[in-house]
């Protein structure tokens, strides 16, 4: 039996790699702001050692951080390995911002350390210490490659570094080994194996014939709906110029999730339909500022939808891509709520994410160069104009050793045509927007920013104003 180690990355984690281009990379990012005071040595500095020592032990629960990527001779697929060489110190690096440092420096120097391409010849991620914020606090800066992990698992990687109370390491964990990587020929003979058994598995389902004809007419249904949308060009905004410039912007909000809540118990839906209802207001208006009629737009967004079961707690990609139509000609706060939440309760019941995710299931047996090529095809062809994720994040507080977490905004990355992205992730009572641009497409992002709270401030005064009897209240389920 081979001591050596290596894990295949999936077909859509490997298209993440593949988007990579000189002024797109394909990392997501997230900046914690926590009270420094408890990391605070006496000569004032913050103690880097420590914080050092706490990631050192999260790798325990995410051995990731350790590895590296590396191809299949022949095929081409990348695989995860052991990278022998790794160095915690070239991976976390230590930065102080000039005095006074308020929140729009924070912004800027975050906006230039996000736009900076991650080495993949190393361990995909980075982490910025940005110490010297006012009202002494921190910040920590993360980079992971998309090719790592998604939303969803990238709260592992959170849930392995914070608490929900503060604690201490007991000193430092044991040496880490790296396992040995496999030779040429094993990586080869598996591969070759592997698409060999590829047929078999594809005619798998047709064993039960009568289930296999209904799943195949699910995930039919599923690729029309998908194609329909995929293969037509959304609208022309401000946010789709043909080609994005490598400078970024990175802004950020965050809105109350009690209140949230209170919008979504008047009228009806989810925390995720206020959240693109209010993101629809605020991108209508910054549209029709820039001077072009939202009248009948045909204005669509990208967004990823979890197919993880409960028990797949592993890292990498468990997403389907699909797009739905926002309302942002819709003027009145409360109707374009109703139109959210029409909207996506009839993607409740679409096959969409069914038949995205049986496309990424196919393309693992048959080779993810089909994937990512198809994949390109269509976010050429432009096929929706912004990309938003919603992750729901932890319910409460969160602590690095002593210092508690006060703020997380999360960063998605943009793709070739498509200069902005929304990530949301809620948070200890508060959901917090991050907004990712291109500076030279979009220099003036701050105003769409300042938009959120303005539109959903303008929802949540029309939802108690139009009272229990104005009310049109529509079930989420």
């Amino acid at each position: 039996m081979s001591d050596t180690y290596y894990k295949r990355l999936s077909a859509l984690d490997a298209s993440f790699l593949g988007f990579e281009e000189r002024n797109t990379h394909w990392h997501e990012a997230a900046v914690m702001v926590f009270d420094a005071g408890p990391l605070r040595r006496e000569d004032g500095g913050l103690d880097f050692d420590k914080v050092l020592n706490n990631y050192e032990w999260s790798f325990e629960g995410v051995p990731r951080h350790r590895q590296r990527l590396t191809k299949i001779p022949l095929f081409d697929h990348p695989v995860w390995v052991d990278d022998p060489n790794f160095n915690i110190r070239y991976h976390i690096r230590q930065v102080a911002l000039p005095q006074p440092a308020d929140e729009r420096v924070l912004k800027r120097v975050c906006g230039y350390l996000l736009e900076l391409p991650l080495d993949t010849d190393k361990p995909p991620w980075e982490v910025w210490v940005v110490d010297g914020l006012k009202d002494d606090r921190f910040a920590l800066v993360t980079k992971v490659h998309h090719c790592m992990a998604d939303g969803i698992s990238g709260m592992s990687i959170l849930h392995a570094l914070l608490r929900p109370q503060p604690f201490e390491r007991p000193g430092e964990p044991e040496p880490w080994v790296a396992r040995e990587a496999p030779r040429a020929a094993e990586l080869i003979g598996d591969e070759l194996a592997r698409r060999v058994r590829a047929p078999f598995e594809l005619l798998a389902p047709l064993r039960q014939p009568s289930q296999a004809l209904q799943a195949a007419r699910d995930v039919v249904e599923g690729l029309v709906e998908a194609s329909r949308l995929g293969w037509r060009r959304a609208a022309n905004t401000p946010f789709n110029p043909d080609h994005i410039g490598p400078h970024r912007r990175f802004d950020w909000a965050d809105i109350s999730l009690s209140e949230i809540k209170q919008v979504k118990a008047k009228l009806g839906g989810t925390v995720n339909d206020v959240v693109l209802a209010t993101a629809a207001g605020a991108l209508g208006h910054f549209i029709r500022e820039h001077g072009s009629d939202t009248t009948d737009m045909d204005f669509r967004a990208l967004i990823p939808v979890s197919v993880r079961n409960k028990k797949d707690a592993e890292l990498g990609n468990r997403v389907a891509m699909i797009m739905v139509e926002l309302p942002v000609g819709e003027r009145d706060p409360v109707s374009r709520l109703y139109r959210v939440i029409e909207t996506t309760q009839k993607l409740k019941h679409s096959k969409q994410a069914l038949g995205v995710s049986w496309l990424e299931g196919l393309a693992d047996q048959v080779g993810g160069r089909f994937f990512l090529e198809l994949s390109r095809s269509a976010t050429r062809h432009r096929p929706f104009n912004v990309a938003v994720t919603n992750v729901p994040g932890p319910p409460m507080p969160l602590y690095f050793l002593g210092s508690q977490m006060r703020a997380i905004y999360p960063m998605m990355p943009l793709f070739p045509n498509q200069a902005l992205s929304v990530a949301v992730l809620s948070y200890d009572g508060r959901v917090f927007w991050g907004f990712n641009s291109d500076w030279d497409a979009l220099p003036d992002v701050h105003e769409l920013v300042e938009g959120i709270g303005f539109h959903f401030r303008e929802l949540h005064d029309a939802t108690h104003a139009a009272g229990d009897e104005g009310s049109r209240h529509i079930n989420p389920s």
